[in-house]
């Protein structure tokens, strides 16, 4: 189950302090209401293509709950959240063969728990100074759709979308 630990081994699947009334931008994108690129999609967890992107590949990794702090998120979800990115990491290091996949946990702009993966070749790539706002839409397209091919490839296609 998605959601929030109290402590209890219950979960909160509404993601304890999230307001339901006021979606997270994350959110939007997760129920259609604003676009995204995904690469992954299932019950859990979701990844899509950042709009300004540090480094082409550059792939957030979110759990489908409402949830800001990734320290709130119930054990199992947090769990699948690594999976997740562990697979799309491997994706992007076959896609775009750069020396490492970084993974920044920030949350700073969007209080809905993500994990950014950044392909870099040195640490200094790591910067959210160098992201890139104005990346044109078709180059974003063929970026999510190297990374799907290589998910599909792995054998993910069930998680894959189709656009």
């Amino acid at each position: 189950m998605c959601g929030v630990s109290d402590g209890s081994g219950a979960s909160d699947p509404t993601g304890g302090d999230a307001d339901p009334a006021n979606p997270t931008v994350f959110t939007r994108i997760i129920r259609g209401e604003l676009p995204g690129r995904f690469v992954w999609r299932d019950d859990d967890v979701v990844a899509f293509l950042t709009i300004a992107p540090i480094r082409p590949g550059h792939t957030l990794v979110v759990p489908v709950a409402q949830v800001d702090r990734w320290t709130d998120l119930d054990p199992a979800t947090w769990a699948r959240v690594c999976e997740v990115q562990f697979h799309v990491g491997r994706a992007l290091q076959v896609a775009f063969a750069p020396g490492r996949v970084g993974s920044i946990i920030a949350g700073m702009e969007v209080p809905h728990c993500h994990v950014h993966l950044v392909p870099i070749d040195v640490e200094q790539q790591l910067s959210f100074a160098l992201a890139d706002p104005d990346t044109p839409a078709g180059e974003l397209d063929e970026v999510a759709e190297r990374i799907r091919a290589e998910l599909r490839a792995a054998g993910h296609a069930g998680s894959v979308p189709t656009d």
